[in-house]
């Protein structure tokens, strides 16, 4: 019994141990989430107008522009996957890895190849585990994404845009990334990024009610779209890397907090089985005088007859 009570206490502090730890990071990532929520704000409405902008540019004029035209036959092209560094996060990683490999295996069936650049050591670990082609990676800055990690991870993109397909260049480009919703619900989402959708784009503003500017060109509409392409993509990647930042520190608050409760339900667990224990313990011991005393006084009343 009493190296039973041992292996409870032991058990005890191992658990209270590790509840500190995870209290710790449930702290820790709602304090990043915080500020990651702030950058997402700030960051939308500058790629919302940018958008705008380029739709404006491409319905204006008729210009074949890698960022409005789509392909006839497009045989190649590019997916980016946004996942994060650490795990700890539930189902983060795991999510936007599925929705990846269902919209990888959607563009295969339509007989185009498919290039993946990732984002991030989980989503890098899992395509190197299964042996799978990457053409890049891009890793370290996950948690706390910066404009220049989003041209980091934009340039060889639209180098791979600029190129002809037949040179080893895409024909689109999609993006698997995880969208914040709120504190609670964050939603793996793939979206096709160039070509624009143009008509999507125009529907959608004008159910807002909105009207999209004019502009007059200069020198041209296609050296506008030329020096919008790249804003374009690194205003949309760094958009996507906050939101994904914003959801990984939610996902690993809700998982700190659940291992943290767990924690505490099997403290409360192991506490009652080492009173029971102690409590069996001390019965035992109780047993053990009366029958020593009994035996005593049997012996005792033996020896007087």
């Amino acid at each position: 019994m009493g190296a039973q009570l041992r292996v409870y206490k032991r058990r005890i502090r191992s658990v209270t141990a590790t509840k500190k730890i995870t209290k710790a990071m449930e702290m820790i990532a709602a304090s990043r989430v915080v500020k990651a929520q702030r950058k997402v704000a700030a960051s939308t409405p500058y790629a919302r107008e940018l958008t705008r902008a380029v739709t404006a540019v491409g319905t204006g004029s008729n210009t074949k522009h890698p960022l409005t035209t789509e392909a006839e036959n497009p045989a190649r092209v590019a997916v980016l996957l946004l996942t994060s560094d650490r795990g700890l996060a539930g189902a983060f990683n795991s999510n936007a890895i599925k929705t990846a490999e269902q919209l990888t295996e959607r563009l295969e069936r339509e007989g185009k190849q498919v290039d993946t650049y990732i984002v991030g050591r989980r989503g890098v670990a899992h395509y190197n585990f299964r042996e799978r082609t990457i053409a890049e990676t891009f890793t370290g800055f996950t948690d706390e994404p910066s404009y220049a990690d989003a041209k980091k991870v934009a340039a060889p993109l639209i180098e791979a845009l600029e190129t002809e397909t037949a040179e080893g260049g895409v024909d689109e480009l999609h993006i698997v990334y995880t969208e914040f919703v709120s504190m609670m619900t964050q939603t793996a989402v793939d979206s096709r990024m160039l070509p624009l959708r143009l008509d999507e784009v125009a529907e959608e503003t004008s159910t807002k009610g909105e009207i999209l500017p004019l502009f007059d060109f200069e020198p041209s509409a296609e050296d506008v779209l030329d020096a919008l392409l790249p804003r374009y993509v690194e205003s949309r990647i760094y958009n996507a890397l906050l939101q994904s930042a914003a959801s990984k520190h939610a996902a690993t608050r809700r998982a700190m907090k659940s291992a943290t409760d767990n924690a505490g339900e099997l403290i409360n667990t192991l506490s009652r089985l080492a009173n029971a224990a102690r409590q069996a313990e001390i019965t035992q011991e109780i047993s053990e005088i009366v029958g020593g005393a009994s035996a005593l006084a049997d012996a005792n009343a033996g020896s007087d007859n």
